[in-house]
């Protein structure tokens, strides 16, 4: 019985009998594909296989070898530097920075003893070779290479055998066995399989440079994030020149971990302490600036949320949020209103995270809730004063992980105060003033004299 092309979303998986604009499961548009139908092979399943060796959990491996790339935030998200043989996929918007960035990993590691490859399938040797001048990258022995043609690539990678070979980008490479064109999801599918087999079988590194959607998800079946072994993201807001390398995958170490560079004239520089960066210019005590003490990965990062409000003369009230999640900020407003009666009725919030950094942990309640209060209230809250935790809906803190890293990063950069939940664990304090408040209604009464 002859078998029927099937129909499958790329963003959820979701099948379909047919082909849609829309993907009922998921409601993505435009993002249902056909799949070509199962051949012959699953019928030979019949004959028997090899029996698979297996091991138990108490087996004891030596950890993979590490290199070292010279710079330190890359191997932080790395996980403690490049493994052999692992497939790494680097997503971020256009002219982020992407391509800087790996040309200078890549020349980071060809000086310290590796053999990279630079294959480049969006421009052309030559500009490459002028981007190498402007970041003083000519002298490394980096080899360079224009194509866009797998096949080319992946029997010039097996001639060479190098540790490790960026692809930039893989939406440009093309699959003469695939019959779709560039980009497609078919294309971007088949060249990712190709390139991760191509790693493990031959030992060598692989980086991915790939596009990303309006939405900031890496653009093509979201199956390629599932075939490499690290996915990393390259953020940052084009107004400011810090750029934040974070993982989301990392089989070999701490997902979540970032790394901050900053954008110069030179390339990207690495910034080892970004508390002190983002606090920069905080020298008078302003209302609306609260000082949150944050954890990325691993690394205790304090940053200063600012907020404004001010009387709207519109029917809704604009909710800007910058930085931070909109539906979170929408919750605190409403815990301030129920539990607290502060209302926020007929004023515009407009609320923003210094330095372009994105804060996506509950811990960063407390500090949004101080920012909001002292800009309606038109009172600064202390400069030497950081705030953390998380708010419920009930209006109590709950207490987060971390607080004795998150204190002793404070009180490394000037630090004296500390305003967090009462249930928080607390063993030294780091010397700080700790002020520990039940629940919001609490905090406010305390910091503002109401409740």
């Amino acid at each position: 019985m002859k078998q029927s092309a099937s129909f499958t979303c790329s963003a959820c998986g979701a099948s379909h009998r047919k082909w849609a604009g829309k993907c009922d499961a998921c409601g993505g548009w435009n993002t249902i594909v056909e799949e070509a139908p199962l051949s012959t092979g699953p019928r030979a399943l019949g004959a028997r296989g090899r029996t698979i060796p297996l091991s138990d959990l108490a087996t004891e491996e030596a950890p993979p070898p590490r290199a070292s790339s010279g710079i330190d935030e890359l191997d932080r998200v790395l996980g403690g530097g490049l493994v052999p043989a692992s497939a790494i996929l680097v997503g971020g918007d256009p002219g982020i920075g992407k391509s800087t960035l790996l040309l200078q990993a890549a020349a980071s590691f060809a000086r310290r003893g590796l053999k990279c490859l630079y294959i480049s399938g969006e421009e052309a040797s030559a500009q490459v070779r002028m981007r190498a001048q402007r970041l003083g990258l000519s002298d490394a022995p980096v080899g360079l290479g224009a194509e866009t043609n797998l096949r080319d690539i992946l029997t010039t990678l097996d001639a060479e055998r190098p540790a490790l070979a960026v692809i930039d980008s893989i939406q440009t490479m093309w699959l003469d066995q695939v019959e779709a064109a560039p980009g497609s999801v078919s294309q971007v599918r088949a060249a990712a399989h190709e390139l991760v087999t191509f790693a493990k079988r031959r030992g060598v590194a692989v980086v991915l440079v790939g596009h990303v959607t309006k939405e900031g998800q890496i653009a093509g079946p979201r199956v390629v994030e599932h075939m490499v072994d690290t996915v990393l993201y390259f953020e940052g807001e084009r107004g400011h020149q810090f750029r934040i390398l974070r993982a989301v995958k990392n089989r070999f170490g701490p997902a979540d971990e970032i790394g901050v560079f900053e954008m110069t004239g030179g390339g990207l520089a690495q910034v080892p302490n970004p508390s002190a960066l983002f606090l920069a210019n905080r020298d008078q005590p302003a209302p609306g600036s609260a000082v949150f003490a944050g954890i990325e990965g691993t690394r205790p990062v304090l940053t200063e949320i600012q907020a404004l409000v001010a009387p709207s003369t519109l029917a809704s009230p604009r909710r800007t949020v910058v930085g931070l999640d909109g539906g979170r900020v929408s919750t605190i407003l409403a815990v301030l209103e129920a539990r607290c009666g502060i209302p926020f009725t007929g004023l515009d919030v407009f609320l923003n995270v210094a330095g372009g950094l994105r804060v996506s942990e509950p811990a960063a309640d407390l500090a949004v809730a101080g920012a909001l209060l002292s800009a309606r209230e038109d009172v600064a809250i202390p400069p030497e004063m950081v705030l953390f935790g998380e708010i419920s809906l009930s209006g109590a803190l709950r207490p987060v992980g971390q607080t004795e890293n998150r204190l002793k990063e404070a009180s490394k950069l000037g630090f004296s105060q500390a305003t967090l939940p009462s249930q928080s664990k607390i063993e030294g304090g780091a010397g700080m003033q700790i002020r520990a408040m039940p629940n919001l209604i609490a905090f406010v009464g305390e910091m503002f004299g109401a409740g």
